[in-house]
């Protein structure tokens, strides 16, 4: 299998996640602007798994744009990433309408962590593959991002259950780190 292959299905992927989320976010019942308030922790989620989910695309092409060829390892490791992913839109859901409580705000980490080591995993598949003298392996050097991410999700899961705002904002600081592309890969295929 080519790697636009794998590409293009991932970016497929992606897209249908986008768009289960939206049309989860539902219609406000009444036509003012009060009756969009019960609608905000709704929003708010699929705000926070929309940039996520586009972090994820976004970096997920850059990756391929540095890689030269797939095998099966990396195809079962993205494969791997995509079931993560494709979990956000029930954790967004369910932390949006249960208004943040404890125990979805700590599922959703669950899956945040779970997506964040799969993409490692993947990135250490590329390399693999690649080489560690690749230009991928050099853009991605000692991928300090990709190693404090899920220490802070990891961190965020047992706060969500006496703290869940504390967990929320922690959630939006890993996004925050991730929301600038990662320049490296770029630079490195510029050379």
């Amino acid at each position: 299998m080519t790697k636009g292959r794998m590409e293009a299905f991932s970016d497929g992927v992606m897209a249908i996640l986008i768009t289960i989320m939206v049309l989860e976010l539902g219609v406000p019942h009444g036509d003012t602007l009060e009756d969009l308030v019960p609608l905000g922790p709704i929003f708010l989620s699929y705000v926070l798994s929309f940039v996520n989910l586009g972090i994820y695309w976004n970096n997920h092409h850059h990756l391929l744009q540095a890689a030269h060829r797939v095998d099966g390892r990396i195809l079962w490791a993205n494969l791997h990433l995509l079931f993560w992913l494709s979990l956000f839109p029930f954790g967004t859901a369910w932390m949006g309408e249960n208004s943040f409580a404890s125990i979805p705000v700590a599922a959703y980490g669950a899956v945040l962590l779970a997506a964040a080591l799969a993409y490692f995993l993947l990135v250490r598949a590329l390399i693999a593959r690649e080489g560690t003298d690749s230009v991928l392996a050099q853009a991605v050097g000692s991928d300090r991002k990709g190693k404090v991410s899920p220490l802070l999700y990891a961190a965020a899961i047992p706060i969500a259950l006496v703290a869940p705002w504390v967990s929320f904002a922690i959630y939006v600081l890993v996004a925050m780190i991730w929301f600038v592309p990662d320049l490296r890969i770029e630079r490195r295929i510029a050379d």
